[in-house]
């Protein structure tokens, strides 16, 4: 009882202070399992593991084949999730760029990493290219707490992101159907005849079919209300479950590939509960992953660790990290736009993942039981990557980026909070002054508004933790609050100004404050004597941004004096020399002026 919960306490702890210190939570995780599991024989006493996952006489906590079994349906959930975000229109609309980096990249990993740990390790083929199916996936858990905090361009943050969600899912099924042909020929004496690849094909035919009827049928309980609420996360998880067993039961090792396919399809499905189903699953999938990996991590011993201590294991890693990521990178971004420095960054920041790592302990085991020849060496050369690349890039990133010239000396995109009309006229004058703007509102007219208008826009609630993990808004330093609420613009002044407004961060005044001219707040917006509903009434009335030139000091402050007495205009930038534009403050008398410079306001036509 006492290890059963310590694990989780543990667990739960790593994933707090992974998220506190901003590093991926696969990495705390692993180094607590190997601390108490064979790091810990060289301390104990009695030379015994703190915590025996596989039980050993009188200690460990799974007999027999229960650990084997535990690790088999918790990585099935996991990768159930996994398929649930693998969503087709994503990849249809996902640049050339991230298409081949799935596609024609990870044929790349599997071919150039099963070669080197053939003739490296000297592991024979079959288990060489099951290692390398295994290093394919990336992840976006262990890519986001890296870039978290690395200003750089959105392409690039865009590239990563999504190379690591979309390759989850492909990274395993690659995996499975890998390891799946070689448990039927380890069934069939090592010797891939033709009863062997027909029992391929039945683990092939079984899995998809079982799993895309359990898809189906689940989908139709769903769209029919056979599932009341309260339950539907519990049938969820139990559903999953038996398509695991039952697909198992008709074709052995066939259980994988079930529940992968049964999550990609479910996932591109359009019912609206998935979502509530989705969340949970997050949710189960962090406790299983905690729990998960300190046990693998934990059920590794020293014998292991000896396996991979040594100057192959050193080539083995030298190699993925400085040829087999770059050529794949390379090789899917031939004729794009990215210049070399980006090139090289992408293929420097490549750390494996959660994915990677369980699927590895899972097949590890399972062959080992088998009887493989060097199944041994999976797990311990996984977890090397794993390990290896999460430190690496962790410690490294920030230089790399910087070296290649990829790091912004300073972040200039915009962040509007908010996108209604007023917004939108607002983002579209700045898009076409060359500034970067995303706008986020929690209205889906709104989004769908902006993105008619060619706005990059985002469906979230600002107090979603996901906006301030967003990594493709690391170049954000300017925040504008420019919604009809006071309180969601005070909101997002004081929780969203470190890490979106570095630069500067402005609210709309509120009405209270317009009507009070002795209260002008520091971080007020554009002017103040006018709040969310005057603007809106000018926008609808005159849906214009001017511009007039300034010829002084003197000529902007006369410029202001006549906003103010016209109810209908608004000042909003100042255009300086070199074609930047910088946002007024409420305060906009104080802001440098030079000659040459120009006023942007929006509404009815000034003449002075």
């Amino acid at each position: 009882m006492l290890e059963l919960a310590g694990i989780i306490i543990l667990g739960i702890l790593a994933q707090w202070f992974a998220w506190r210190f901003k590093i991926p939570a696969i990495l705390p995780l692993i180094l607590i399992g190997l601390f108490i599991g064979p790091i810990s024989t060289l301390i104990s006493e009695d030379g015994n593991k703190w915590i025996e996952p596989v039980w050993n006489g009188e200690i460990g906590l799974f007999p027999g084949e229960r650990l084997f079994n535990f690790v088999s349906l918790a990585i099935s959930l996991i990768l159930f999730e996994g398929g649930l975000t693998l969503k087709k229109e994503e990849i249809r609309n996902v640049g050339p760029i991230i298409y081949k980096l799935i596609t024609l990249g990870s044929l790349i990993t599997l071919i150039t990493a099963g070669i080197a740990a053939h003739f490296v390790i000297g592991l024979n083929w079959p288990l060489s290219f099951l290692f390398s199916a295994l290093i394919i996936v990336t992840g976006p858990t262990v890519i986001t707490p890296i870039l978290r905090n690395l200003a750089i361009k959105k392409d690039i943050s865009t590239i990563l992101k999504w190379e690591g969600i979309l390759i989850d899912p492909i990274g395993a099924l690659v995996a499975v159907l890998v390891f799946e042909f070689i448990s039927v020929g380890n069934e069939h004496g090592t010797r891939y005849t033709q009863e062997t690849l027909i029992e391929f094909g039945k683990i092939i035919i079984i899995g998809f079919s079982i799993g895309f009827t359990s898809a189906y049928a689940f989908a139709a309980a769903l769209k029919h209300k056979m599932i009341p609420h309260y339950l539907l996360n519990p049938s969820v998880l139990a559903i999953v479950l038996g398509v695991f067993v039952l697909a198992d039961l008709f074709a052995h090792e066939s259980g994988l590939l079930a529940v992968v396919i049964m999550g990609m399809v479910l996932g591109n499905k359009k019912i609206e509960a998935l979502k509530e189903v989705l969340y949970f699953k997050e949710t189960i999938s962090i406790l299983l992953i905690s729990i998960l990996f300190i046990l693998l991590s934990a059920n590794i011993n020293m014998s292991d660790l000896e396996l991979i201590y040594n100057w192959r294991s050193l080539v083995l890693f030298a190699i993925v990290v400085l040829i087999v990521r770059p050529l794949g990178v390379f090789a899917s971004s031939r004729n794009s736009n990215l210049m070399t420095n980006e090139k090289i960054f992408i293929s420097w920041v490549g750390p494996r993942g959660i994915v990677a790592a369980g699927i590895a302990s899972l097949f590890g085991l399972k062959l080992t039981m088998q009887g493989v020849e060097n199944a041994n060496y999976i797990t311990p050369l996984v977890f090397m990557i794993v390990l290896g690349t999460v430190l690496l890039n962790a410690t490294t990133a920030r230089l790399v980026a910087r070296i290649t010239k990829v790091l912004l000396k300073k972040s200039e995109g915009i962040l509007i909070i908010g996108a209604s009309e007023p917004a939108r006229l607002i983002a579209t004058y700045l898009k076409n002054n060359n500034s970067r703007v995303v706008l986020i509102d929690s209205n889906p007219n709104h989004i769908k508004n902006a993105k008619n208008d060619n706005l990059e826009a985002i469906e979230c609630d600002i107090y979603s933790y996901d906006l301030i993990e967003n990594i493709e808004l690391n170049d954000i330093g300017y925040l504008m609050a420019l919604t009809g609420s006071n309180t969601i613009n005070e909101y997002a002044i004081s929780k969203l100004k470190p890490h979106f407004g570095e630069e500067g961060a402005f609210r709309l005044i509120s009405t209270e404050e317009m009507r009070d001219p002795l209260n002008n707040p520091v971080n007020g917006l554009f002017s103040h004597t006018d709040d969310f509903i005057n603007i809106s009434e000018i926008v609808r009335d005159y849906p214009n941004i001017n511009e007039v030139n300034i010829t002084s000091k003197d000529h902007y402050h006369d410029l202001l004096k006549v906003t103010k007495n016209e109810l209908k205009t608004v000042p909003l930038f100042i255009k300086d020399n070199k074609g930047q534009v910088h946002i007024i403050p409420s305060n906009s008398e104080e802001i440098p002026i030079e000659s040459g410079y120009k006023l942007m306001y929006l509404g009815k036509k000034i003449n002075i």
